[in-house]
């Protein structure tokens, strides 16, 4: 009888951990998410404080990406592209121009507004190393309008990428 007890337990708990991963996936950017203005002075903050990680250079982060690989750090750039659906996504660069790494808001949980291409960021989060199936490739090129630099020859591609805990976004002057 404590068997099967303990397994019905096991398995309410099993379902009950799928029931909230797939809830944290379904999170919805609301009007305000998405329209929110970056203040002329000031930053504006999403998700979790900025806390104590390590700023680490995009430059060293795209040069070396295995060496930061799932490890919290803060990086800085400019974000060159975004998501314009939900503001679930960003691309940050050191630069307007150049290589850029795809930061994703942890969870789906918190969104930037659409408009925050030309933004100064601030994120902290865990690097990732990937590869990204065909389909969602396409997905983010058809509804994003998100750019690939190298397509594998299966239409996959290996991404360098960042899930943000935080971000604060600040207007360039």
């Amino acid at each position: 009888m404590s068997f099967l007890l303990s397994l019905a337990l096991i398995t309410l708990a099993f379902s009950f951990s799928v029931f909230g991963q797939e809830m944290m996936h379904t999170a919805k950017a609301t009007d305000e998410d998405m329209s929110a203005a970056i203040p002329a002075e000031g930053v504006l903050k999403r998700g979790a404080p900025i806390g104590t990680a390590k700023l680490v250079s995009l430059e060293k982060i795209l040069s070396e990406p295995a060496a930061f690989a799932g490890k919290t750090v803060l990086i800085e750039g400019v974000v060159v592209r975004s998501c314009k659906m939900e503001g679930c996504w960003a691309e940050l660069a050191p630069g307007k121009d150049g290589k850029s790494v795809r930061v994703k808001m942890k969870d789906h949980s918190f969104f930037i507004p659409l408009q925050s291409a030309g933004a100064f960021a601030r994120a902290e989060g865990v690097i990732t190393v990937k590869t990204l199936t065909k389909e969602h490739v396409e997905h983010m090129i058809k509804d994003d309008g998100a750019k690939f630099e190298h397509r594998n020859a299966d239409g996959t591609v290996d991404e360098i990428a960042f899930e943000a805990t935080g971000i604060e976004l600040k207007k360039v002057k």
